[in-house]
């Protein structure tokens, strides 16, 4: 079998013969297929669990919040823990961003406990009731912890 007059360094590859190639050729397309199916799956996939992401969402309450220092600019990086009043297990946990803030979604109809701690300030909790609304707008001014008080 004659090899093809390929140019350059591939003249003399052993599998560049013609029965190689229609090989690559044939795998490649099947390849390109597949990932192409793959695709519009993935896509159709990602749409409906968008929708249904966006559904879910829609019917939640949004804790929304910034944290402050004493002197008024944003603290990164408080904890913020949200539990069910009158539970003590902590069902959502967050920390604020480099502006102060920080979102919690939570379903609505309920009263909501909201605890700050941040390292070297006082925790501070409030209560939340998402009886009503869709929102909950909330600002916290932290205060230094007293000396020899380990936070």
């Amino acid at each position: 079998m004659k090899k093809p007059d390929w140019p350059g360094p591939f003249r003399q590859h052993p599998l560049l013969s013609s029965r190689h190639l229609i090989q690559w050729v044939v795998i490649s397309v099947v390849g390109v297929s597949l990932l192409a199916v793959g695709a519009s799956a993935g896509r159709a996939a990602a749409a409906s669990d968008t929708q249904r992401e966006k559904g879910v969402e829609a019917k939640r309450f949004l804790l929304f919040g910034t944290v402050f220092d004493p002197k008024g600019f944003s603290l990164p990086t408080a904890q913020i823990e949200v539990r069910r009043a009158g539970e003590k297990k902590i069902r959502w946990r967050a920390y604020s961003d480099r502006a102060g803030e920080f979102a919690v979604r939570v379903p609505p109809g309920t009263q909501y406990e909201v605890t700050v701690r941040a390292k070297g300030f006082e925790t501070e909790t409030r209560q939340v009731d998402a009886a009503s609304g869709s929102r909950e707008d909330m600002v916290f001014r932290m205060k230094p912890a007293a000396k020899g008080k380990k936070k």
